[in-house]
């Protein structure tokens, strides 16, 4: 693999992403060959066409993609994690080395560099250049004007589902929509059981976290934040038990995230405050005063993600980045839990 970006980098991205994602009112050469095992319904299994329902409509795929471009958030990733590598891809978390972050297995990477294409702005001439055969845009704005740019192409683009939200897509959506698209849905299935289990056998494993209040929030040069329901983070300590603050869930709005202004930092309290920083230091957060003065902080129960790799798998609401999230996020949440003071 080729192609590695400097870490330093990631903040800028990050940050611009923060702003879009997380604090606006809110995952030939280099084919995606796929074996003959999975099909969409009402096709049989492995067959084409298959039809797909989206937010634009039903999109067929006439035939198994072999020159897959993956533009949403975390579709490159789903479509590695499904076998099929596509020629071109979005690297939204600017993980560098071909978008490919460090919990995504070696056996799933590329072995052909794909084209790296932009994220929230896509080349659309490199697009074109590159002859795809299906366009994956599952976790994205969901904007008319970016899916017809798309479509105009003349190629089948797989947008949000039905009913999706602006980067909302789930990570079950994603690996439906994705699944079927590719010929791939038997190897869904099977990821997304494993994933399902494994939340459940961790939730059982910490029965310490039922019933406990968090709030899940980020920080960026601008201000603090935190997650609603519906946002995969808060999706993913719900799976293990926890309970979104009812403070947070009573100001949500459209999106996915509300701002928390100094003056109202108590919105931070809970029994667990999980922070992840934005274009900004997880040392910053921790000596800034204000978010001393949390309640649950104060008491030894505010955990700031200081690794990059973790947070950004615990952002990533794609299969791989969060089976890599419970391994290393867990034991973080188990450690300041069990922390005397609350």
């Amino acid at each position: 693999m080729s192609g590695t970006r400097p870490r330093g980098r990631v903040a800028a991205l990050v940050c611009l992403l923060g702003a879009v994602l997380a604090l606006a009112g809110c995952g030939g050469s280099g084919s995606g060959d796929a074996t003959p095992e999975a099909g969409s319904a009402p096709a049989a299994e492995g067959a084409f066409p298959v039809t797909i329902p989206t937010a634009f409509g039903d999109v067929t795929v006439p035939s198994r993609p072999k020159r897959v471009v993956a533009l949403g958030w975390g579709d490159a990733e789903v479509a590695l994690t499904l076998g099929v590598q596509p020629v071109g891809e979005a690297d939204w978390l600017a993980i560098g080395d071909n978008g490919v972050a460090d919990w995504v297995p070696q056996d799933k990477r590329y072995t052909t560099a794909p084209k790296s294409l932009g994220t929230l702005d896509v080349d659309m001439e490199q697009v074109a250049a590159l002859q795809p055969d299906l366009i994956l845009d599952t976790r994205a704005s969901g904007e008319r004007d970016r899916y017809d740019k798309l479509s105009g192409l003349g190629v089948p683009v797989v947008s949000i589902p039905q009913g999706a939200e602006s980067y909302r897509t789930t990570w079950t959506g994603q690996l439906d929509l994705i699944g079927k698209a590719l010929g791939k849905t038997a190897e869904a299935a099977k990821v997304r059981t494993g994933l399902e289990s494994k939340f459940a056998q961790t939730a059982a494993a910490h029965p310490e976290f039922t019933g406990r209040t968090v709030v899940v929030g980020s920080k960026t040069a601008g201000s603090y934040g935190a997650y609603v329901a519906g946002d995969s983070r808060v999706d993913f300590m719900t799976k293990l038990g926890f309970v979104p603050s009812p403070k947070v869930q009573a100001l949500a709005g459209e999106g996915f995230s509300v701002t928390i202004s100094p003056e109202r930092m108590d919105l931070l309290d809970a029994d667990l405050t999980v922070i992840s920083p934005i274009g900004v230091t997880a040392e910053q957060i921790n000596a800034d005063p204000l978010f001393q003065a949390v309640p649950s902080v104060r008491a030894g129960h505010g955990l700031v993600l200081s690794d990059q790799s973790i947070s950004q798998a615990f952002a990533s609401a794609t299969p791989l980045g969060l089976s890599w999230a419970i391994d290393k996020v867990v034991p973080l949440v188990a450690q300041t839990i069990a922390r005397p003071g609350r």
